[in-house]
């Protein structure tokens, strides 16, 4: 009986926990290649015998993939090539080393979908040619290629370009082999007609109403001829485009004022490497007040907006109808800009009930306006109980309109009714009642005391002497 009772609880707990994790480490170890180890983020293989002849694969029912950062390979001679398909699954890869081995070739596609790769190690393999393409879209801070009989030939003049535009002053010892099979440092390589290309983009004046449509040209040249394609980004508005060998066109139709601001590149890219240039596009169009929120209160009191417009819409407030003349105690306040956008609120210092009342936001500029309104209450009247009623300055006082206190701020002053009249709450009719019957109590007893006055003084000088 002890001994069932011992199994129970948390030993019995701590004993199933220990067989599911020799359980995941041999799921694990079922999952991993042949000469590889594998843990849940990380895959390596170094054992030469009987080693890989593929890139290593997680089987189906293994760990996620994407989990794997870092993959290590190591003297696997007969791993000589990685396939379009072979490296996919590992979204999250960061690291990528394959030293000492026999890689020949890398599919043009093979890191596609590796945007997180960071470092690539591929010192000493068989590597006689690498084509930039694999790693264009890639923002690697790492990429060693020491050791590798490259061909000296144009498709890795991109090598050399990169090793000269590196900012960092540490270079790689690079070499290449030309027709006599002599080793060339890659520093001192010259093949002719093998150059980088540049981009010219004729543009006319980028600045356009919304609404509007344009044009741009633009010509690429280069040795080996370049082709060209157009970077337009996320841009919003209807565009397509004409491209030959080496001039295109892209016209862009009912521009949006969402793409003011937006970079529209034309790109010329050869085997050597790649050229731009870029315009940024400029939409004006007329104010939006796309957003206008009832007053909040943190340091001051604000009444929040958001405005859109371009160029920048001239703001100007009114107060129940009137304009509003702001001063140091009541102003707009613009927080944030993002390019066409403005987020800010108009400031209220220390409002009151006189402040309550209708405010009203036009935004205008050359190619129109916009306006929207809001009613703000700020706090009740003194010695008025509003709870029951938010608009009760409307109820009481149906021709009454208040002044701004807030340093004059307003140009249009009202009459204020002089009388007031409110209910007396419970508490008062207390208070009244107390005062009548204290006073009654007192009236009463004055009277007894005066009786027994009189009654005394009738007793001293009636008396009879014997």
């Amino acid at each position: 009986m002890s001994s069932w009772t011992r199994w129970h609880g948390p030993a019995m707990a701590r004993f199933w926990g220990f067989c599911w994790l020799v359980v995941g480490f041999w799921r694990a170890a079922l999952a991993c290649p042949t000469s590889c180890k594998c843990t849940a983020s990380r895959i390596w293989c170094n054992d030469p015998s009987p080693g890989i002849v593929a890139f290593p694969r997680l089987e189906p029912n293994s760990a996620d993939p994407e989990n794997i950062t870092e993959i290590f390979i190591a003297n696997q001679k007969r791993l000589e090539i990685i396939n379009e398909d072979d490296v996919e699954a590992y979204v999250g890869l960061k690291n990528l080393t394959i030293v000492d081995s026999g890689l020949k070739f890398v599919a043009y596609k093979a890191f596609m979908k590796n945007s997180n790769l960071q470092h690539i190690n591929f010192t000493r393999n068989k590597l006689t040619s690498l084509s930039r393409k694999h790693f264009r879209h890639l923002d690697l801070s790492e990429l060693i290629l020491v050791g590798n009989p490259f061909t000296c030939s144009c498709d890795i003049m991109w090598i050399k370009t990169l090793q000269e535009t590196k900012s960092s002053p540490e270079t790689q010892d690079l070499y290449c082999l030309n027709e006599s099979s002599k080793n060339i440092p890659l520093a001192n390589l010259q093949i002719p007609n093998c150059g980088l290309p540049s981009a010219n983009l004729a543009a006319p004046n980028l600045t356009v109403e919304e609404g509007k449509s344009i044009t741009l040209s633009c010509i690429v040249a280069g040795d080996p001829l370049p082709n060209m394609y157009w970077d337009v980004g996320n841009l919003v508005s209807k565009h397509m485009n004409e491209t030959s060998h080496t001039q295109g066109s892209l016209r862009i139709t009912n521009i949006s004022s969402d793409d003011s601001g937006k970079q529209i590149s034309c790109v010329a890219e050869n085997l050597v490497g790649e050229d731009q240039d870029s315009v940024n596009l400029t939409v004006h169009f007329a104010p939006t007040i796309t957003f206008l929120e009832s007053p909040t209160s943190d340091h001051h009191w604000c009444i929040p907006f958001t405005v859109k417009g371009n160029p920048k819409p001239a703001l100007q407030w009114f107060y129940n109808g009137a304009i509003l003349n702001e001063s140091k105690y009541i102003c707009t306040k613009i927080h944030v800009t993002n390019h066409t956008e403005y987020h800010g609120c108009l400031q209220l210092d220390n409002p009151t009930h006189m402040n309550n009342g209708d405010y009203t936001l036009i935004a205008k500029n050359e190619y129109g306006k916009d306006e929207r309104q809001i009613s703000a209450h700020f706090m009740g009247w003194p010695g008025i109980d509003d709870g029951a009623n938010p608009n009760y300055p409307d109820v009481l006082y149906e021709d009454w309109t208040a002044t701004n206190d807030l340093g004059d701020a307003m140009n249009k002053s009202y009459e204020i009714p002089t009388t007031i009249v409110p209910g007396k709450t419970s508490q008062e009719r207390l208070s009244v009642y107390a005062v009548v019957v204290i006073a009654s109590v007192v009236g009463f007893c004055l009277l007894v005391m005066l009786f027994l006055l009189k009654l005394a003084r009738h007793s001293k000088f009636g008396m009879k002497v014997c």
